[in-house]
């Protein structure tokens, strides 16, 4: 799989990726990350905070837009520079979320990429939304 260079993007193109979150993911991503939250990990703990129960850690959803960033679009080479999120909903075990991601602004003179990035759960109901400035790959990678 090869990365989209500058010259072969334009404005409006759009890749995304749709993943169902279940408990085996948080766990395993509270391992990586070291975040042992108990929203996200005791489930009687979570049961009585804030979201009555289990949440997925945000930067899990987040790290579905570095997937379609990094393999999609512009894909593989793609070095990230600059990410905004802002989380609007929780992500619970066993919701499917679609990272989405489109081109809003190519400049070509510094080789960069400005992309617009959602994620939606299996309602339609955003979760996730942001913006991006990324570096495609020049030449082949």
């Amino acid at each position: 799989m090869k990365g989209k260079t500058i010259a072969e993007l334009r404005e409006g193109d759009t890749a995304q990726l749709t993943k169902t979150v279940t408990q085996a993911d948080i766990l395993a991503f509270a391992e990586v990350s070291g975040d042992h939250n108990p929203l996200h990990v005791d489930p009687e703990k979570a049961a009585a905070g804030a979201f009555g129960g289990i949440v997925a850690h945000g930067m899990l959803a987040a790290g579905l837009i570095s997937a379609v960033i990094g393999m999609q679009l512009p894909g593989p080479g793609t070095v990230y520079l600059k990410q905004s999120l802002k989380f609007t909903k929780p992500v619970r075990p066993g919701d499917t979320v679609t990272a989405r991601v489109q081109v809003v602004a190519l400049d070509p003179a510094k080789n960069r990429v400005s992309l617009r990035t959602t994620c939606l759960n299996h309602n339609g109901e955003v979760v996730l939304e942001g913006d991006a400035l990324v570096k495609p790959p020049q030449g082949s990678f």
